[in-house]
């Protein structure tokens, strides 16, 4: 495994690797995200990310915002629907200081009442923000309706009204309820030595009580088949989103499908979509698809914008490339330059320690294991062209839409 690791008595895993670096990454990542809220809880979660900046038993918000960026470095944190993080930069040296504060702020934070208030008005600036992008509310409108009922249906950041019945007793609650150390895990990588981790880890982490979640997450129920189109007062664009369920992070067909999605809207210029739409047709600035695995389901996307008088051109050349990875298996060729460039892609995408580091997190929070790129290779060097051509058909057997014009 690329990575170190260890579990400390109270439940928290720890993951490190050394690289030749004179800046240290690290984060507490937590399996808690807006899919663990309760219905009155909508938004909850990520205003409890905005909210553990705000102060703790030792600290005012201040100090906390400028504990790490004194020093040069920085401290910030993200909400997803299946979890939480909060992580840090610094200078290598400064590595136990971003571990303290991150423990700090994820134990002893003291949410006060004011501060919750103020904080409130901020979130709900930023979902007025997400009112002003057509494709923020597509995809919002498109998770609702394949997700239904379930939670992963409800957007991440809540609504205006959701956020203003918030208050300090019920992110109380919520943290109380869902960020129980058996759902932890703490990672870093940078130029630290493996014995400065564990010391770290067992000195800001080791004394916290041990304590294990009570709920377990309710699989989604199954989505109807929808198409849906939506007409937009003032908008200058047609934006358009097709898509279907998809497999969990445990699926053994989600490396495969990933494969596929990359094939046909990757962020290559090269894409299937993108050649075809834009290059050889000039009709869209904008066209990709995209795979999001959850524990226990996941989505599978197309959007595009374009001219509200092409919309119709568009679609039916997007439905067009779906059929044919539906349809027309991938000669040995075409395979093997897939292969490669998505390969080539995960490769690159480790030069950013960070985001390598915050991966290896998540597939520890799920899996208790890290692929290390040899795995990788070897799992998309043995898909074949039957393979992709199974999963097509699968999942882009039928396709909802939603439309914006």
């Amino acid at each position: 495994m690329e990575f170190t690791s260890f579990t400390l008595p109270n439940g928290i895993r720890c993951i490190y690797k050394r690289v030749r670096s004179g800046v240290a990454h690290c984060a507490m990542t937590i399996n808690t995200g807006s899919r663990d809220e309760l219905e009155t809880e909508h938004g909850i979660a990520h205003l409890v990310e905005h909210c553990v900046f705000k102060g703790t038993a030792k600290r005012r918000a201040f100090h906390i915002n400028s504990r790490l960026e004194n020093l040069g470095g920085e401290l910030n944190a993200f909400t997803t629907k299946e979890d939480t993080t909060i992580h840090a930069t610094t200078l290598k040296g400064d590595f136990p200081k971003a571990a303290e504060l991150i423990a700090d702020i994820v134990f002893n934070s003291t949410f006060p009442a004011h501060e919750v208030e103020r904080e409130k008005w901020v979130v709900q600036d930023e979902i007025n923000s997400y009112l002003d992008i057509p494709q923020e509310q597509l995809y919002d409108d498109f998770e609702s309706r394949i997700f239904g009922t379930s939670p992963l249906g409800r957007n991440i950041v809540g609504t205006s009204l959701s956020v203003e019945r918030i208050d300090r007793a019920m992110i109380e609650r919520f943290v109380e309820r869902t960020y129980t150390p058996d759902q932890m895990v703490f990672s870093a990588i940078g130029g630290i030595s493996e014995k400065t981790f564990r010391t770290v880890c067992e000195r800001y982490f080791g004394g916290v009580e041990a304590r294990r979640r009570g709920f377990e997450r309710v699989v989604p129920a199954p989505s109807r088949y929808f198409n849906s189109e939506v007409t937009k007062a003032g908008s200058h664009q047609a934006h358009c989103m097709m898509g279907s369920r998809a497999y969990s992070y445990s699926d053994p067909r989600r490396l495969p499908l990933a494969l596929l999605v990359n094939v046909l809207g990757g962020p290559a210029a090269n894409s299937r979509l993108n050649t075809e739409l834009r290059e050889r047709n000039g009709l869209s600035y904008s066209v990709e698809a995209g795979y999001m695995p959850f524990s226990d389901s996941g989505l599978v996307t197309v959007y595009f914008s374009c001219e509200k008088d092409k919309l119709v051109r568009c679609r039916d050349l997007v439905k067009g490339q779906i059929a044919s990875m539906m349809e027309v298996p991938l000669t040995a060729r075409q395979l093997a330059m897939a292969k490669k460039q998505f390969t080539g892609q995960f490769v690159v995408a480790m030069e950013s320690n960070e985001s390598y580091m915050l991966g290896a997190a998540k597939a520890m929070l799920l899996h208790d294991e890290v692929d290390s790129p040899a795995d990788v290779a070897r799992k998309v060097n043995a898909v074949t062209a039957d393979d992709l051509l199974a999963i097509a058909r699968d999942v882009f057997g039928r396709v909802s839409v939603v439309t914006y014009r």
